[in-house]
């Protein structure tokens, strides 16, 4: 395996996440597969990335065509169109079972030296390693959201991956213009053990009326330097995303990731964020 950035990288799952990282490796050289479920949701996908490709154009700074990048694009329904990826990313809900199915099912078709990548935020990478044929090549590769404006990408090397992936790794988030951040495989792993840790206790102060969202958010943005504040960025993630998170940590880590009832009870009345136009904020 080299560290040379993959001409074919496949991706599962083009929601809003999976069609970032698709862009991501498209306007950087590769060619790039998205695999649905279904013929719609693969439209829609195939949408989702054409629309940030072209919001990439008029912004400029990018030396191919429009034409040029959506050749090397493509979108189905048909796990075998891996086959020939040296590099697939994961990118479905955060639901074990989900996330082991399906991994399973892609490692079916990739050669022996393929490299297999999870975007998972919390799940384990060891664990889900674990469900492997390959684990070694196997590792947790969490991008962040809006993808395109995002400059982090977090590399979580499990118990098996194999040590020259993590040098590969590195270099292909290089080659995305974006910078690695490496952790051993934890609970959480430090971006959203620290990022959900933050947002839980700015939910328990609404709840005990302490601030108004959006005034501990302010806090948080003119105090700290945070770009977003901890509930509007729980908006933007989905409450019910945040809730599955912090459910999760609550299990591994302990009472203080417990969620908070307001969080319970907001993604009940199905006020997921930005997706449904009203969280913590109304959008």
């Amino acid at each position: 395996m080299t560290q040379s950035f993959p001409e074919n990288v496949g991706v599962l799952g083009g929601g809003r996440m999976g069609a970032g990282i698709a862009h991501a490796f498209l306007i950087s050289g590769a060619t790039v597969r998205v695999i649905e479920r279904d013929d719609s949701s693969a439209a829609a996908a195939r949408e989702r990335v054409v629309a940030s490709v072209d919001k990439s154009l008029a912004r400029g700074g990018i030396t191919e065509t429009r034409e040029q990048l959506l050749e090397r694009f493509s979108v189905g329904t048909d796990y075998q169109h891996f086959a020939a990826c040296q590099l697939v990313i994961e990118a479905v809900p955060e639901i074990w079972d989900l996330k082991v199915s399906s991994l399973q099912a892609v490692e079916k078709v990739l050669g022996a030296q393929a490299v297999l990548a999870s975007n998972t935020s919390s799940l384990s990478v060891s664990g889900l390693a674990g469900e492997l044929v390959r684990p070694e090549r196997f590792l947790g590769l969490h991008f962040f959201n809006p993808v395109p404006a995002s400059t982090l990408i977090e590399v979580v090397i499990g118990q098996q991956t194999d040590t020259v992936l993590v040098d590969a790794a590195r270099a292909w988030v290089r080659h995305l213009g974006k910078t690695a951040v490496v952790v051993n495989d934890a609970p959480g792993f430090a971006s959203s053990r620290l990022g959900v840790a933050i947002a839980l206790e700015a939910m328990r102060m609404v709840e005990e009326g302490v601030a108004s969202a959006e005034d501990i958010d302010n806090a948080m943005v003119l105090g700290y330097k945070h770009p977003t504040g901890p509930l509007k960025t729980t908006d933007i993630v989905g409450l019910d995303v945040r809730l599955g998170i912090a459910e999760y940590l609550h299990e591994e880590l302990g009472e203080r990731f417990a969620p908070p009832q307001i969080l319970k009870d907001l993604v009940a009345q199905g006020k997921l964020g930005r997706k449904t136009g009203q969280g913590f904020y109304t959008w």
